[in-house]
């Protein structure tokens, strides 16, 4: 057992709720600006309609950074305090949320076993409660049924969603808690791909007849941003040339972020992806060099970037390693054979001021690192879910200002998500009618259309059935495309390395949202005036060797014609032989240099030169 959660004197409980009242309102980070030491305005709301309604159960749905762990511990507090529960077991997603949810526990004098295994059936006396993970009580859920009902029980849910990854997760979570006095569920993110039920999550109908969950108190991303309680997020795109060879053997090249079919922009994605190309590379110093500018003014501000698989992990890293001089955090699984070594990466990358995290999945949900200020979304996970955990990650604000940078593959699917990250999503229980079933007009063509363009159902990632197609990336290169930002397109496209590129990345690391929009649009216009210039330059140059180009086809035509009337040779071989004796296209299509070229040669004609 760790002593970091075995103190020789538990605190009373009675000292709990007091030290509840004084824990940052976004544990582990830092109080955000003008917070310090008293609740967030929706912490104290929802606890005042919490405390009104005194509920059984209670789904508090608050964006990522929002402070839901200081929320939920104050509740525990209070009750723990007032009697009306004796133990706390907190439900978490990973191995490392179950420590992070102990550490803050015990800073209110709530004292949880994060360590607690279903071999033991009981924790220590020394202890308020446990912290376990939802794997975990979906395999033994009667023991964890009978722990409940032995003493009056508050269960927290966090990231209650979690409960419906698999049709026994959801049985075992139901069974283990029925009988708890109190169930508090949590969720930064209240929706899933498919349809399983959230246990303890109520639904309602709404005007189409669908199943949606419903929440008993709701603060979305928009709110947290006005209340400066969040950081906004600017997302700088980027698309390119690729170039791969299909299973069947044929070389196809497309650029990333064109209209494509959905199984070309999967293999698009995945070549833009692949760390051998120049895409990943190039991508990578753009972000490092935002990190540099963000850390003029916030020094210890760090990036990560999120990969899809280990090898690319490690790939990735090398990459960074190159680039900075210096390995980066390196974090590749939550399995629990191998946690205690990621776990203290990521509380050693926590603490310090590193630049760089590589990770898998582990670091994409609940895991509070809030000097993350730059992230790349290296991954082909495309659900709305696992994107809006993956920003999540980055917009913990510390002090008013901060921005945050993701920096994405410009393919649809990611453009739409971050368009609408503000846009509140619930869990639904059923899917909507087709026309079909409707009884309205139904057009079967269309319907197959749809199909195919549809994702598919509960898929995580682009390419059919979530599944990777035997295809070999063979080029990718990289290309400023443009930044979103609160609904916005800004940019107009440059090359890697460009003024115009550089324009965004050099943006201060301390903004207001609305200071972020007036820059946006400041540099926005200022590109578009020199690229208006730069085009009346060339469209004048244009106009130039249009009148050049007329005035040699004439004096062309006239030499083939003399010369044909000399030589007797039809014009077309004239032209065929210039053609084949200097190069180029047809006469309406050769340029300047050819044409004078041709004109040239026949002049050599008349004077014997042939």
């Amino acid at each position: 057992m760790s002593s970091a959660h075995r103190p020789s004197s538990r605190p009373s409980t009675a000292a709990s709720s007091a030290a509840a009242s004084h824990l940052s309102p976004a544990f582990p980070g830092r109080a955000p600006w003008g917070t310090a030491q008293s609740l967030r305005a929706w912490q104290a709301e929802a606890l005042a309609e919490y405390r009104a309604r005194a509920p059984r159960d209670f789904l508090a749905v608050a964006t990522p950074g929002a402070g839901k762990t200081t929320f939920a511990l104050r509740i525990a507090t209070e009750l723990l305090q007032a009697g009306i529960v004796r133990r706390v077991t907190v439900v978490a997603p990973t191995e490392h949320l179950k420590k992070q949810w102990a550490d803050a526990a015990l800073r209110v004098g709530v004292n949880l076993d994060p360590n607690f295994r279903n071999a033991q059936g009981q924790h220590g006396a020394h202890f308020d409660g446990v912290a376990v993970t939802y794997a975990q009580v979906a395999m033994k859920p009667a023991l964890h049924a009978a722990r409940t009902s032995a003493a009056p029980t508050l269960v927290i849910l966090d990231e209650v969603h979690h409960g419906g990854d698999a049709l026994s997760w959801g049985d075992g979570i139901r069974e283990a808690f029925e009988g708890a006095t109190r169930r508090l569920s949590l969720t930064g993110t209240p929706f899933r791909s498919d349809t399983a039920a959230i246990p303890f999550v109520t639904y309602q109908r709404d005007e189409h007849g669908i199943r949606r969950s419903a929440a008993d108190y709701s603060y979305k991303y928009g709110d947290a941003l006005r209340d400066h309680v969040v950081r906004p997020v600017i997302f700088l795109t980027y698309s390119g040339q690729m170039r791969w060879r299909t299973k069947a053997g044929d070389e196809v090249s497309a650029r990333l972020g064109d209209a494509l079919t959905k199984d070309m922009t999967a293999q698009a994605w995945r070549t833009a992806l692949d760390p051998n190309g120049e895409w990943i590379p190039a991508v990578l110093a753009a972000a490092d060099r935002r990190l540099t500018e963000v850390r003029r003014t916030v020094p210890d501000a760090g990036a990560m970037i999120i990969a899809t698989d280990q090898a690319d992990a490690r790939a990735y890293a090398g990459h960074l390693a190159r680039l900075t001089g210096k390995s980066p955090t390196v974090v590749l699984s939550d399995d629990s054979s191998s946690d205690n070594g990621a776990s203290a990466a990521i509380d050693e990358f926590s603490a310090g001021d590193s630049r760089w995290l590589v990770a898998v999945r582990m670091v994409t949900e609940g895991v509070d690192l809030p000097r993350l200020a730059v992230g790349v979304y290296a991954t082909s996970t495309a659900t709305p879910l696992f994107f809006a955990q993956a920003v999540g990650r980055f917009v913990r604000a510390r002090r008013r200002g901060e921005t945050a940078s993701l920096f994405l593959p410009s393919v649809p699917q990611l453009l739409a998500l971050a368009n609408s990250i503000e846009l509140e999503r619930d869990h639904a229980l059923d899917r909507p009618l087709t026309a079909e079933e409707q009884g309205e007009e139904y057009n079967p063509e269309d319907a197959l259309m749809a199909a195919a363009n549809a994702p598919e159902k509960g898929s995580d990632s682009v390419g059919p059935d979530g599944k990777q197609g035997a295809f070999q990336a063979l080029e990718a290169q990289a290309s400023f495309d443009r930044v979103l930002f609160d609904g916005g397109e800004f940019g107009t496209g440059a090359d890697v390395g460009s003024p115009e590129e550089l324009d965004f990345l050099g943006l201060p690391g301390l903004l207001d949202a609305d200071q972020v929009t007036a820059l946006l649009t400041q540099r926005q216009a200022e590109q578009q005036t020199k690229r208006k210039g730069r085009s009346s330059a060339e469209e004048v140059r244009s106009q130039a060797d249009h009148r050049k180009l007329t005035e040699l086809r004439k004096e062309l035509s006239a030499l083939v014609s003399a010369w044909a009337r000399k030589s007797g040779q039809p014009h077309g071989s004239v032209h065929t032989e210039l053609r084949r004796r200097g190069g180029g296209p047809e006469v309406p299509l050769a340029s300047v240099e050819q044409l004078e070229q041709r004109v040239a040669l026949v002049r050599d004609w008349f004077v014997g030169k042939r």
